[in-house]
């Protein structure tokens, strides 16, 4: 008879649920669906409950946000921070460490970038107001394409896993670097500096040797009321404590092991599906959905996504390839790169983030997101069409 109480056994279910390759994206899929059916059948009461203003803090110093922007600014930098200790693992540690083996994926990704956001303004118009959502398809949805990989099986080589997981982590470190350049709201430069002198700290803290997350949370909260009160974006916040993370044992302790022990579940479980449900509210009316497929900021995003990103991933990892700067495993047929590439089309995360920063009018903003949401179901769909096909011919050829 075991003697796990029922609630180790309950911790430990939630723990290998939540580090699942399939689990999570099907619980932030589920929460997504859930909150596009939600303002679709009761627009006015998920606008209510979105809507709802919270504070935090004491009187004079308190934060208010709506409850779509404590998950958006709030929530989403633990998001971002288990993106930065990845990122610090990765180069320290990792994959990444070799800079021959760095340099395909990171090249692949500027690729992903750099065609999308070029689709996007040309479909868009040089010049124009929309055109200011060029950064919306430039990111690839890490807990999404890994999981679509994981449901493909065996047909997925190891390095090819690894493979789109540095490009999507390349890829995202791109995209919160625009957010950070480009997103930033009028300037505070007092504010500015207070959060330069508290990430100086952060790193006088570090070279101390101090490795307690317990240490860490309050100069990490005071990071982010800096962020916030200088006008950029505060998640940023995440990705600098993440980085900042010691890759290797601190006095034996395995400080990133541990804060993805604690963080992990409650990013994927709770905070990645808010952020599903609270941003993929897309009210569509029957008289609308023709003016919004036509919408030409909806057909830049889906056509960045799908498009776009096949043609810079591809282009740019065989250039890469050719020139010599990047290595591709010998595990991994060539074939299988373009589906792959097409797989880096699912946007839906950080794309939906960039959406929200990008345009206020409620109607292009509900056309933007309607660009992720088909553009990412089309790019998953088709490249995984896509990656059965060219899976088997090469499995064919290996066995002739």
């Amino acid at each position: 008879m075991s003697s796990t109480t029922p609630g180790a056994w309950l911790i430990a279910t939630v723990h290998r649920f939540a580090a699942s390759a399939v689990g999570p994206p099907a619980l932030l899929l589920a929460a997504a669906v859930a909150g596009f059916a939600w303002i679709n059948i009761d627009a006015a009461n998920y606008e209510r409950i979105w809507s709802t203003v919270l504070s935090a803090g004491p009187s004079g110093f308190a934060v208010e946000h709506d409850l779509h922007g404590w998950v958006n600014d709030a929530l989403m930098v633990l998001f971002f921070f288990a993106v930065g200790i990845e990122v610090k693992r990765e180069m320290v540690v990792g994959q990444l460490r070799d800079p021959k083996v760095a340099t395909l994926p990171v090249v692949a990704a500027a690729g992903g970038m750099i065609i999308p956001a070029i689709l996007y303004v040309a479909v868009n118009g040089v010049g124009s107001g929309d055109a200011s959502g060029w950064a919306i398809p430039v990111a690839t949805d890490i807990a999404f394409t890994l999981g679509v990989l994981a449901l493909l099986g065996r047909r997925v080589p190891v390095e090819l896993r690894l493979f789109v997981l540095a490009l999507a982590i390349a890829d995202d470190v791109g995209g919160i670097l625009i957010i950070a350049i480009f997103f930033a709201d009028d300037i505070s430069i007092p504010y500015l500096g207070l959060a330069v002198a508290i990430v100086a700290l952060t790193v006088a803290m570090r070279i101390s040797g101090l490795s307690s997350p317990a240490a860490f949370l309050p100069v990490g909260l005071m990071l982010w009321l800096a962020l916030t009160e200088a006008g950029i974006e505060p998640t940023i916040a995440g990705v600098l404590l993440g980085l900042l993370t010691p890759a290797l044992p601190v006095r034996g302790r395995d400080v990133i092991a541990d804060l993805e022990r604690v963080i992990s579940p409650w990013v994927a479980l709770i905070i990645l599906p808010l952020f599903g449900l609270a941003n993929a509210g897309v009210a569509i009316e029957a008289s609308e959905v023709a003016s919004a497929v036509t919408s030409p900021v909806a057909l830049g995003v889906s056509m960045g996504l799908v498009v776009g990103k096949c043609l810079g991933i591809t282009a740019a990892t065989f250039w890469a390839l050719r020139s010599g700067i990047g290595s591709l495993p010998e595990t991994v047929d060539r074939r299988l790169i373009a589906p792959t590439s097409l797989l880096g089309g699912i946007g839906f995360t950080v794309a939906l983030f960039v959406a929200d920063l990008t345009f206020q009018d409620p109607e292009i903003l509900g056309q933007a997101k309607l660009g992720v949401l088909t553009g990412s179901l089309t790019a998953g769909l088709l490249g995984t069409a896509w990656f059965l096909h060219a899976s088997r011919a090469v499995a064919s050829d290996d066995k002739g």
